[in-house]
């Protein structure tokens, strides 16, 4: 008898949560969304690079993320790498035409922008596929921006922007009831 082999899971479970990012309707059907599994040793240095950036840029909320990660069972990225604008001259991007976007300088912080607002859609809809999944799967989940920043700060991932999706399959969802960020820093 086997106890417990439902722990085993994750990482089959993580695969078939990605595959619901990359098969997500994209603009154009133009495919610009990078995927990533990482592993329980990539998944602590994200940790502490959340940690790191947290001092960086006084952003108390990421260590208490940080933690997250770190009690998580695994941990996908979901990212973007824009290979071009929707050219639909739409303006949600800021600027009045695509090529006025695409003439301006990009910024890098965290993420490297002004991307196309298209692109961004996909992305949200890449990671909300996702999420989806990993609920019809009954894995607990939360979207993470704090761990996609600091994944692409430190260039463990090669996209402009991601958001991080920690994964656990525990009796209890360790994503919510976090504590606040004040008494993290007390």
């Amino acid at each position: 008898m086997k106890q417990n082999p439902e722990l085993e899971s994750i990482e089959l479970l993580a695969k078939i949560i990605l595959t619901s990012a990359r098969t997500a309707p994209k603009g154009k059907g133009i495919d610009d969304i990078i995927t990533c599994l990482l592993s329980p040793e990539e998944k602590s240095e994200l940790a502490s690079r959340m940690e790191e950036l947290s001092e960086i840029k006084d952003l108390k909320f990421l260590i208490r993320d940080a933690k997250n990660v770190r009690d998580a069972d695994a941990i996908v990225l979901i990212g973007l790498k824009a290979s071009g604008v929707g050219n639909l001259d739409c303006g949600a991007c800021g600027f009045g035409t695509c090529k006025e976007m695409l003439e301006h300088e990009k910024v890098q912080k965290e993420f490297l922008g002004p991307q196309c607002m298209i692109k961004y859609l996909d992305l949200g809809i890449a990671v909300g596929s996702a999420a989806a999944k990993a609920k019809d799967l009954c894995v607990d989940n939360r979207v993470l921006y704090s761990a996609g920043a600091a994944a692409c700060y430190f260039k463990m991932i090669n996209a402009d922007v991601a958001m991080g999706l920690p994964l656990s399959v525990k009796g209890k969802n360790i994503f919510f009831d976090r504590e606040s960020t004040r008494k993290v820093q007390q």
